[in-house]
């Protein structure tokens, strides 16, 4: 008899909660940079590398994605909580590919060094533009907290799905193994 998938496979797991803890890092990282410039250039240093790390991780993650097979949604969420959830997770891609595209073009408009690590630097991707830097700036802050909405949404989606409707969705994603039931009628 075969059972059906309970849950993302253990690569696509160990991805997800890396590349949650680095998404947690920055977040709380940017708003440290907002509001301390005592530890600005230090926050500056971490927040570079974070954001290019992000990128190279949401492409390996969405590649993956591509690859495998997915376990189906609880059957407790309604067709429109499955659109919302689908959605909401391709929005948080998006995000998570987009903001440090931005966050590199604006570096880059502005001619900041893109420091990722001593002497290894990151090529300029935009041309020098006052004016193009003002913006994507601008455009930074608001993605940063569309995508800060986003997990928050998320978030508060699996903490709702976990503790009140008790579906089993955090299964899907848990750090652990979790064994499929073999039967109803064994337990």
């Amino acid at each position: 008899m075969s059972t059906q998938r309970l849950q993302f496979a253990a690569f696509s797991r160990l991805l997800h909660w890396t590349m949650a803890a680095m998404v947690l890092t920055m977040l709380c990282i940017g708003v440290a940079m907002v509001a301390s410039l005592a530890n600005y250039h230090v926050l500056v240093s971490i927040h570079r590398p974070l954001g290019i790390a992000i990128l190279i991780l949401v492409v390996v993650r969405f590649v993956n994605r591509q690859l495998t097979s997915l376990p189906p949604f609880p059957a407790t969420m309604s067709r429109a909580e499955r659109l919302v959830a689908t959605a909401s997770e391709l929005t948080m891609y998006g995000l998570m590919f987009i903001l440090p595209l931005v966050g590199w073009g604006m570096l880059s408009a502005a001619r900041y060094p893109i420091v990722l690590y001593g002497s290894l630097h990151l090529p300029f991707i935009l041309p020098h533009d006052a004016m193009l830097y003002a913006v994507l700036r601008k455009a930074h802050t608001i993605l940063a907290y569309l995508f800060f909405l986003t997990f928050i949404a998320h978030f508060g989606a699996i903490l709702f799905h976990t503790l009140i409707v008790r579906d089993g969705i955090l299964k899907r994603m848990a750090p652990w193994n979790i064994r499929p039931r073999e039967s109803a009628s064994t337990e």
